[in-house]
């Protein structure tokens, strides 16, 4: 059985822990790759959350949906959705992976190699905004790409939403991470944790303007912190 740690404890968005337990245990821990396993297993210490074994699960499963090949990754902190990609797309599928800091993405390189998968990532140091102008400056990179996962500052997802509208083609996917910030959208900001109002107000705004967004097709799961998943649909 899966040693727990506080994180995985988390009830996440369910209303019981016993639920999200049974969900991992019945159907998820069993179906995760070593690597996968391994590389949370590493990041379980870190202050920082990476994404969640079920909405990695979700993930994968709508990479082999659209058939992925050609993929990019904002935010990658230890690498964990990075792999699930790298492990999910063919073997001669590429991940433009970009995140402001190496160091983190250094954590989780060790059992990226050691999959077999590291050539298949581009990993780029940079603010996102302008790495994504300067992938679009190349119009042969217009209309792409298969499928991206948002997971940065929440602040910029509108900015990231309106790159990955020219980057992704038509039917590509587009997933946004945390777009229910455990739950505090709904709550006032006086039961707001105070480490998550910075956050909470842009991901209102955002799942406001995704919504509303005719060029998408849109569901707001709540699996994990909640993902808002898009397909482009001109």
């Amino acid at each position: 059985m899966e040693q727990y740690t506080e994180e995985l404890l988390s009830k996440g968005l369910l209303q019981s822990e016993d639920l999200y337990r049974y969900i991992l245990e019945t159907s998820v821990y069993p179906r995760e790759p070593e690597p996968l396993k391994e590389l949370r297993h590493v990041t379980a210490g870190h202050p920082r959350f990476a994404t969640s074994p079920d909405a990695g699960q979700l993930v994968a499963m709508l990479l082999k949906l659209v058939n992925a090949k050609k993929t990019i990754e904002v935010g990658v902190f230890t690498g964990y959705s990075l792999l699930l990609t790298a492990l999910t797309i063919p073997e001669d599928g590429k991940i433009i992976a970009i995140d402001v800091n190496r160091e983190t993405f250094e954590i989780g390189l060790p059992i990226i190699k050691k999959a077999g998968v590291a050539d298949k990532i581009d990993f780029i140091e940079s603010e996102a905004v302008p790495a994504l102008d300067q992938l679009l400056q190349n119009p042969e990179n217009e209309g792409t790409f298969d499928f991206a996962f948002v997971d940065a500052d929440k602040g910029n997802n509108w900015n990231y939403h309106e790159r990955m509208m020219k980057l992704l083609k038509v039917g590509g996917v587009a997933v946004y991470d945390n777009t229910l910030w455990l739950g505090t959208v709904i709550m006032s900001d006086e039961l707001t944790p105070e480490h998550l109002k910075l956050g909470k107000q842009p991901i209102i705004e955002f799942n406001k303007l995704v919504a509303a967004d005719p060029r998408v097709q849109m569901s707001h799961a709540s699996v994990g912190d909640g993902m808002a998943i898009c397909t482009r649909l001109y």
